[in-house]
């Protein structure tokens, strides 16, 4: 069965606003094939970003989410048991490399080190994809490029990229945007009024301030693109905040009474 690129690209332009020059460093590691790491806390726009520059290359994206039980054969393919015998079935990393699209691997660190090994050849002079079930080896298509994202900021030691992979990639650092073109992101994302725009940005600022104070993370931009929907909706802003804000990051009671003080006093 052939795979059709149109699938797999992104045909409207998806909401992007830059932080810095990161559009056309990107364009420019695109150009020369080069392996690319996105690093950022949750939620600060790291997938966002890559789905904006498949979109603006004009390129197919194939997106994987990462995870503990991820297998190498989930990421290059497997044989499937059928009436007439077996059937092999391209993974999304295979496919990506033979259609010559942007393979991008979301939270890397999640899937087991044993499993992102297999990305090595293809990140390198080689470019190739070794299907050692099959026999085959792939010659990665012109265009494909490997992308991958991880929050560096979040993982144990025992779940961080091994040293041999890192030096495979450039890499993009990503934070939040300051509260200005955040409070912009808000209001162009969800049609909100950029005072109040403005009040939200100010609240994440306070959680993400307590970040290594009793949070784990602070709060993301994506949360605050969902608490300024909530209100644009109709949703009473304390509401909203509470629900989007503060009761998906913490159960800390302390933090919880904190975070909603800020919330009061904001909106007052």
């Amino acid at each position: 069965m052939t795979t059709s690129k149109e699938q797999y690209k992104v045909h409207q332009e998806p909401y992007y606003q830059a932080q810095g020059r990161e559009v056309a460093l990107y364009e420019a590691a695109y150009r020369n094939r080069l392996p690319v790491m996105v690093k950022g806390p949750t939620g600060c726009g790291k997938s966002r970003f890559v789905e904006y520059m498949a979109w603006k290359l004009g390129k197919p994206l194939i997106t994987v989410a990462c995870n503990e039980d991820m297998t190498a054969s989930d990421l290059v393919g497997r044989y499937l048991l059928e009436a007439n015998g077996t059937r092999w079935l391209d993974g999304p990393l295979t496919t990506a490399a033979r259609i010559g699209a942007i393979c991008y691997l979301d939270e890397i660190v999640e899937a087991r080190q044993d499993t992102t090994v297999v990305i090595h050849p293809l990140t390198d002079h080689r470019r190739t994809l070794p299907l050692d079930k099959k026999g085959e080896l792939i010659q990665a298509h012109p265009d494909f490029q490997l992308v991958i994202s991880y929050n560096p900021g979040y993982q144990s030691l025992m779940k961080d990229l091994k040293q041999s992979t890192k030096q495979r990639f450039a890499a993009f650092d990503f934070d939040y945007p300051d509260a200005a073109l955040e409070t912009t992101i808000l209001a162009n994302e969800t049609g909100l009024d950029e005072a109040t725009a403005g009040k939200l940005v100010k609240i994440g600022g306070v959680a993400r301030a307590l970040k290594g104070h009793g949070l784990d993370e602070g709060i993301s931009t994506r949360l605050l693109v969902y608490a300024a929907t909530l209100i644009k909706d109709g949703v009473e802003p304390g509401d909203a905040c509470r629900m989007a804000l503060v009761r998906p990051i913490t159960d800390d009671a302390d933090i919880r009474e904190t975070l909603d003080h800020a919330i009061d006093a904001t909106f007052a």
